[in-house]
């Protein structure tokens, strides 16, 4: 018996389902490649532009809180030695703090680490 089937009383023969592709301008099909790769890249770039300037933006706060931090670290070396900063004593007293960094200039400095970036 031959491969053909017999469906509502027309044969039909095994193949590849569905649409048939039309015969679509081979250089067309190419020049819609070439446009889609060029939309594509220029997304790309514009997401890895955006992802990097969030990463600048996030390392430009981590910076100002370790500055921060440390500020508070001398803050607290100095009062361990019985010293008040000034700025504390602004803001108990209700005044407008000079804004002052490394009050306490006889602390370590802080330890850094090979792979860190400084700020």
């Amino acid at each position: 018996m031959d491969d053909s089937k017999v469906v509502g009383g027309k044969a039909k023969k095994p193949g590849k389902r569905g649409r048939k592709p039309a015969k679509i301008d081979l250089k067309a099909k190419l020049e819609r490649s070439r446009q889609s790769a060029r939309e594509c890249r220029a997304r790309k770039k514009l997401r890895y532009q955006y992802l990097e300037e969030l990463v600048s933006t996030r390392e430009r706060a981590i910076c100002a809180l370790r500055e921060e931090l440390e500020m508070y670290k001398q803050w607290c070396i100095a009062m361990d030695q019985g010293k008040i900063p000034s700025e504390i004593k602004a803001l108990l007293t209700g005044e407008e703090p000079k804004v002052q960094q490394n009050t306490n200039k006889q602390a370590k400095p802080p330890k850094t680490e090979p792979n860190s970036n400084s700020c």
